[in-house]
């Protein structure tokens, strides 16, 4: 196991009405005004945005709001955010929504830190130091922000999404009430499914020597986010399931299922530029994609840790060798995200052969950088090779 440092400082309120304890939570640490900001309407026709602002109320908080964060948040409303959290003097940053609303909260934190533009702040890749107090009241289960040290913006001037680390990324708070979630659609109950489970898929499948307990941890987890998948696709109000995978999304990506290993995301950073090129691409879908042909791609690297990976969260046959055993792990993987409406080929996603070329030059700043991947580098042209193995023709092989 490697030496590593865990540092979660997120309080979480977790539960029926977990919403109703934002005032004595903001309260407890001070803060007298708040940026409330959110994603779609949605929140406001639930009535949980009315919630909120009334628990804000009760405790004396004054508050302002900003909505209209949109799926993979873009850098230019979180510089709306920034200086609408200047002139309001604002001293603490309240996420209502999912992933996104989430990130789109830590681009603003970053820029009130370090007086600088967020996306500088990205590219840069310089953590900031502080941490600007934030919170999350969640409404969708899937990118694990609520807890986690990750941010993900969107330039949309060029179309790119990056991502930045670090421990100024940690939320104060997370509000956890599983009922919120209940209206979310189909699809995107689907789509956060998959995100929760590759999170944690993407740190077990590392070449580092064995890590029995995080292991165990993490298959834990991943297999029960299978079951709540297909019973939350079965019955989207049972609220056990509801619950469990809530919770799940935060294990899945506040690194307790990495510890002692070390962690590349590639397929991540991959789907990044899917979902930067084509905006219309969720996240969870990209990766449902991308993911089982980076398996296919890398297993010969490490079949005994791929095919482990394989008979331990997808049941996989144990057949003669250890490629067929890896084989029917990722033809079950395909078949339980298909089953949840997932799309499994880069056709689905509307990709086509004539933007791989593209696509890798964005991930690999036009062939002049490499992707950690499994045991070693991935460069421009292995990437457009992965693209294929997620082909229809590849696919149905």
């Amino acid at each position: 196991m490697m030496n590593f440092i865990y540092d979660v400082p997120t309080k979480v309120y977790f539960g029926e009405d977990a919403e109703t304890h934002i005032g004595e939570a903001l309260a407890s640490i001070g803060s007298k005004k708040v940026l409330v900001h959110y994603g779609s309407e949605r929140v406001r026709k639930t009535g949980l945005l009315a919630k909120v602002t009334a628990e804000l109320d009760t405790a004396g908080i004054a508050w302002v709001e900003l909505g209209g964060v949109e799926p993979n948040p873009k850098v230019g409303l979180v510089r709306k955010g920034v200086e609408l959290a200047r002139q309001e003097g604002v001293d603490f940053l309240l996420a209502v929504g999912g992933g996104s609303v989430c990130d789109s909260v830590k681009g603003i934190a970053m820029g009130l830190t370090t007086g600088k533009d967020p996306w500088e702040v990205v590219i840069a890749g310089v953590a900031p130091k502080q941490r600007f107090p934030m919170g999350a009241v969640l409404t969708l289960s899937a990118a694990g922000s609520e807890m986690s040290d990750s941010c993900v913006l969107t330039n949309e001037e060029f179309a790119l999404k990056r991502g930045i680390n670090g421990s100024h990324n940690r939320m104060t708070f997370a509000f956890m009430n599983p009922a919120n979630t209940v209206t979310v659609p189909a699809w995107q109950t689907a789509a956060g499914t998959v995100d929760i489970m590759i999170h944690t898929m993407e740190r077990f499948l590392t070449d580092e020597e064995a890590t029995p307990l995080t292991d165990n941890i993490a298959v834990g987890i991943m297999r029960r986010v299978i079951e709540c998948g297909a019973l939350l696709r079965d019955n989207p109000a049972d609220l056990n399931a509801r619950a469990d995978i809530m919770w799940a999304s935060s294990l899945a990506h506040n690194d307790l299922t990495g510890c002692g290993r070390h962690k590349t995301f590639t397929a991540h950073k991959i789907e990044h530029d899917f979902s930067g090129l084509h905006d219309n691409i969720t996240h969870g879908a990209g990766l449902s994609v991308i993911f089982p042909a980076w398996v296919m791609y890398e297993y010969k690297m490490g079949p005994e840790r791929f095919a482990e990976w394989a008979v331990r969260i997808w049941d996989a046959e144990q057949g003669e060798d250890l490629e067929s055993t890896i084989k029917d792990g990722v033809h079950r993987m395909r078949a339980f995200y298909k089953s949840l409406g997932m799309p499994v080929t880069i056709e689905e996603l509307g990709i086509t052969p004539d933007e791989y070329e593209k696509l890798a030059d964005m991930t690999t700043a036009g062939g002049t950088r490499t992707l950690p991947s499994f045991g070693h580098a991935l460069t421009k042209e292995d990437i457009i090779d992965l693209y294929r193995l997620a082909e229809r023709k590849a696919v149905e092989e």
